[in-house]
């Protein structure tokens, strides 16, 4: 992961969006909506390669960006259909983040019992490899007279282990997939069918939320 967030840094996209968008280019460590990410699509060739994109959809009717898309209705939602069809993507990471009732030792907890409980965060990744493929959708958006590609990830319910910590988890692909999935006239659905839910997870070492790094001009 270290060597594609050296060249994403060194894109002038990039540093044309940390300029137009007011955003980091540290893109590591805990990430939000909005923020600037590593994200793997086809170049004009058809041919995977990383691209700096923005993480979330805008849309008039809500404040904020639109982070996650539900992988149930991609397909419907007129937000979604176009990428669905013709535009994914794959954000690759070290694990995810989510917020979940601590598990306890012998592996289980109860919901009802432990409802008061305070909620802790979890790392989550694939099991048995360093990289997590979370699949998603982008499409390009106009700001500040820049045409600047946006991404949102794709969630499912939680499957395995993951469904004692919360009820949606991303979808999340095996390596072998990832390339069928970005292209283009690829079947969306088909690889969907191969998600993986063999996740491991640990609880998650908090790093500092620093200000943001942008370029300036």
């Amino acid at each position: 992961m270290a060597e594609v967030l050296i060249k994403v840094r060194k894109m002038a996209l990039a540093q044309d969006m940390s300029i137009k968008l007011g955003k980091s280019l540290l893109m590591s460590g805990d990430l939000y909506p909005s923020d600037i990410a590593p994200v793997l699509a086809p170049n004009k060739y058809g041919n995977m390669a990383v691209f700096p994109m923005s993480w979330g959809f805008t849309n008039k009717a809500v404040p904020k960006p639109i982070a996650n898309c539900r992988v149930e209705t991609a397909d419907t939602k007129v937000l979604w259909r176009d990428s669905w069809y013709r535009r994914r993507c794959i954000i690759p990471a070290s694990w995810y983040y989510e917020w979940g009732y601590p598990v306890y030792e012998n592996g289980n907890h109860s919901l009802i019992e432990h409802k008061n409980t305070k909620k802790v965060k979890f790392a989550i990744q694939s099991e048995g490899s360093d990289i997590t493929y979370i699949a998603g959708l982008y499409r390009y958006e106009e700001h500040g007279g820049m045409k600047v590609p946006m991404f949102a990830i794709l969630t499912r319910e939680a499957e395995g282990t993951v469904r004692d910590i919360h009820d949606r988890m991303p979808l999340i692909l095996d390596k072998e997939n990832v390339k069928e999935w970005i292209r283009p006239n690829g079947d969306p659905r088909a690889i969907v069918e191969k998600a993986l839910s063999n996740l491991v997870f640990e609880s998650a070492v908090e790093y500092p939320r620093f200000p943001p790094e942008t370029i300036t001009a």
